[in-house]
């Protein structure tokens, strides 16, 4: 009796140390995160809901299932409270029929606060309990013989079974004790067990408490362990699609928790790509950014600059040589060059994750929409109008959410549709669209020049990625933001000369929809193991040219303060780095630490008066042979873009891609007039050959000029007129003399005035071939004046773009296309063709 009475009052003190801890904790828990509640979650109620309340303070949500339930209806239930982050710890009181192996490894191993999964017991066998639970029925037993100030050297353990025997047995002999079991579950400790179900209960919530604890902690920034992938660089250096197959890439769940992602905020695409949920923002919104790089280009010739492989050599430096965070940014390529005169690279230049199809599904809708509705205003009267756009459902008749803002925007505050008057139903079921002035384009994602123009229904189409759509996706910073710019695309105006917008069509909740998936950017890997973000591509010469803004921010969160983000402009420095600037900085907030301006022997020799050249046909012996002369006259249009950088007061790195044609005299004399140009540093980059070796002098003279100040700021203000601002472009961008405005283009700037469209930033549609509107004119064109043809507005994307001579948006497909290399092997299916 006495030793009943002893356990007894061990029992006691043991927990009321415990509630008095729990307490404790949970006061600090809510002190730093008052919006955390942690809960505990019981099927079938074991512990009572006031006692947890009013001992400890946790809260308690009891799900009640049915005797008669299953094992696969407990499994859901459990299923279910996994994913719920409200709960932070999962008890099962069920009859011993229901705790089957399926059932308790069904619970989250950080949620199995009664420690009965495999796992949480196998950390129990290993001696490593960090990271879950150990049975609190065995933690008793261990702290009440610790208390007791008792000292086994052996133990029978009597009447035990399942997981709580092997736990208890693991803890006691790693503690020093030899254990041995017996069958005999004769209950001659009935008195003590209600001591031990009362502590039992107290350590189940200690354990919840411990959880919630780790789940903050899981929140804050995690540092890297990233483990990059070696190359072996060979020479002469095979083709990119050999590399790449000799290359095995990380399961892309684990690159995401070596850059600090957690499960749930991954969504896998198959084993290499992956979604990456915008929850990341809220869970790190007080992380520093890391260091912003921009990677632009002189302007682009037929030879190409190589900026994508400039900003993917960068990324692997940083991270797999310098061992520096380090993430870019890409944007996603179009379908349509891909298969015309690009080619293909693997499933970066296919489908990917969709997003393009859902861009083109979503702008199809609002083309669909406009015809249909100027179609039904045509054909029926107000009343058949009215009945039909608010019908009677179940004998009740109401405006959805779209439509009352509809009425709002009217100036007509009545909710109920049979309030409204005659000439308040008029006014609501007639948009009384212009299909004249209908502006909006039905888009596919190939190069298609039959459908610059058809005749039926005077349709037209453009590729995918010059849709709005895909604009906003780019710029826009959250799935609120996306939908309210969707709400604001003008798609035509009526016959009174009013914008009509996709809120207006009622079409907006059902875009936001198509869209919702597509928002999230794909986190994919490099060659070396270092991390990419995939998302948005808006063409350079006809968009903003840049991959999106919320891309950027995750990048420039996942890195950390010392990480580096780097991400591409689109096309020439004059084009992609000024939009850049210009808008998706202004509609960011974020500011560039650095320039890396990209440029090549080959295309500075073709804008010193370099021959043309001709895909298929060798080079003229000029791009081969060294010749100083047409490299230094060349180097102009390198001077230019400098200068260009430097108007927005942001240092520049030039990084010369190296081909194995340039002379050592070549690379030098380009590095010598870049930095003489006002160039902080200009590097030669061999990461075509090397891999991210071949870039590691790119990589610290990058890391050097970021940590630097910078004077960033934009090009005009947003204030100045729309005239104003494209002169401004014109002139110290491009190097015009002046502009001159086309009658349709004046007109079209009234307008824009008049509906308060005149302070958005501009956006030129121009050719990306010359700093000019001609695209011949090589080098640095002086003494033109820029004509603007027309001006176009996406209201929605939040831009003002001036059509700059005759811009195309549906490329067409060249005589002989890229598709005629491709195929499938219909034994491995692996992609022929590819480059």
């Amino acid at each position: 009796m006495c030793l009943m009475v002893k356990c007894a009052i061990c029992v006691h003190l043991i927990y009321s140390d415990i509630v008095q801890k729990c307490r404790e904790e949970l006061k600090a828990i809510r002190e730093t995160n008052p919006d955390l509640k942690p809960t505990l979650a019981i099927i079938q109620c074991y512990i009572p809901a006031d006692f947890v309340s009013t001992q400890i303070g946790l809260n308690v949500m009891q799900i009640c299932l049915p005797h008669q339930c299953t094992e696969d209806e407990v499994i859901d239930e459990i299923l279910r409270l996994n994913e719920d982050s409200r709960v932070h710890g999962i008890f099962l009181h069920l009859p011993q029929s229901f705790l089957s192996r399926s059932v308790r490894n069904a619970i989250k191993p950080q949620k199995d606060v009664d420690g009965v999964s495999d796992l949480n017991v196998g950390r129990v066998v290993l001696g490593d309990q960090r990271d879950g639970f150990a049975s609190p029925v065995a933690g008793a037993v261990l702290e009440m013989l610790a208390r007791h100030g008792v000292y086994l050297f052996m133990a029978v353990l009597v009447g035990v079974e399942g997981p709580l025997k092997a736990t208890i047995q693991c803890l006691l002999q790693n503690n020093g004790m030899m254990v041995q079991t017996c069958q005999w579950s004769s209950k001659i400790f009935c008195h003590f067990e209600v001591f031990t179900e009362m502590f039992v209960a107290v350590v189940i919530c200690q354990h919840v408490v411990r959880s919630s604890t780790r789940w903050i902690q899981e929140q804050q920034y995690q540092p890297w362990r990233l483990r990059p992938l070696k190359l072996q660089p060979l020479s002469p250096v095979p083709s990119d699609i050999e590399i790449s197959r000799a290359q095995t890439p990380k399961p892309i769940s684990q690159l995401a928790q070596e850059i600090g992602l957690l499960p749930e905020e991954l969504e896998a695409y198959g084993n290499t790509k992956a979604k990456v949920h915008l929850s990341l923002l809220n869970r790190l919104q007080h992380q520093p950014n890391g260091k912003y790089v921009l990677v632009a280009g002189i302007t682009p010739t037929p030879l190409g600059e190589g900026k994508s492989t400039v900003t993917t050599g960068l990324v692997q430096a940083l991270s797999a040589h310098l061992k520096l965070n380090s993430f870019a940014c890409l944007r996603q390529p179009s379908q349509g060059p891909t298969f015309g005169v690009k080619g293909v690279f693997l499933c970066f230049n296919l489908h990917l994750t969709g997003d393009i199809h859902a861009i083109t599904a979503a702008n199809n809708l609002v083309a669909a929409a406009i015809d249909a509705r100027i179609l039904h205003e045509a054909t029926q009267s107000d009343k058949a109008m009215y009945r039909r756009l608010v019908p009677s459902v179940n004998s009740v008749r109401c405006f959805s959410p779209i439509q009352m803002a509809r009425l709002q925007r009217l100036g007509i505050n009545k909710s109920d549709p049979s309030d409204l008057t005659p000439e308040e139903v008029r006014a609501f079921v007639r948009l009384d669209l212009d299909p004249e002035k209908v502006t909006w384009q039905r888009v596919v994602d190939t190069n298609d020049r039959f459908l610059r123009k058809i005749t039926v229904g005077q349709t037209q189409f453009d590729i995918a990625v010059a849709s709005e759509i895909m604009a906003i996706l780019a710029l826009t910073d959250g799935l609120a933001d996306m939908r309210a710019r969707l709400g604001r695309m003008v798609v035509g105006s009526n016959r009174n000369g009013q914008p009509i917008t996709a809120d207006d069509l009622g079409v907006t909740g059902a875009l936001a929809v198509l869209m919702k998936d597509a928002i999230k950017p794909t986190l994919m890997q490099t060659l070396e193991g270092t991390p990419v973000f995939v998302h948005a591509g808006p063409f350079a010469n006809i968009a903003h040219g840049n991959s999106s803004v919320l891309a950027d921010k995750l990048a420039l969160k996942l890195v950390g303060e010392e990480g580096f983000v780097v991400t591409e402009a689109g096309f020439g420095a004059d084009i992609g780095m000024e939009k850049f600037f210009n808008i998706k900085c202004r509609t960011s907030g974020l500011k560039p630490d650095v320039v890396v301006l990209v440029a090549t022997v080959r295309a500075l020799k073709m804008h010193g008066g370099g021959p043309n050249v001709t895909a298929g046909v060798p080079l003229p012996k000029e791009y081969i042979n060294e010749n100083l002369q047409l490299v230094a006259d060349g180097c102009s249009n390198l001077k230019k873009q400098i200068q260009i950088a430097h108007l927005f007061g942001v240092p520049v790195v030039v990084a010369l891609n190296v081909f194995k044609t340039d002379t050592q005299a070549e690379i030098e004399l380009v590095c010598r007039i870049a930095e003489a140009s006002g160039a902080s540093a200009a590097v030669q980059c061999h990461h075509w050959s090397r891999g991210g070796r071949g870039s590691v002098e790119l990589a610290q003279a990058v890391k050097k000029v970021a940590s630097q100040k910078n004077n960033f700021q934009f090009l005009y203000n947003l204030q100045d007129s729309i005239v104003e601002k494209i002169r401004t472009i014109a002139q110290k961008v491009y190097g015009a003399d002046d502009i001159e405005l086309s009658p349709e283009a004046q007109a079209k700037i009234d307008y824009y005035n008049q509906q308060g469209f005149g302070a958005l930033p501009i956006c030129m549609a121009k050719t990306h071939l010359s700093l000019s509107h001609m695209p011949e004119k090589k080098g640095v064109p002086t003494g033109f004046i820029l004509p603007i043809r027309d001006i176009r507005a996406s209201i929605g994307a939040g831009f003002i773009y001036p059509l700059v001579g005759t811009m195309s948006t549906m490329p067409g497909l060249p005589t002989r296309p890229c598709f005629y290399d491709i195929d499938l092997d219909p034994v491995t299916e692996e992609i022929k063709g590819l480059f």
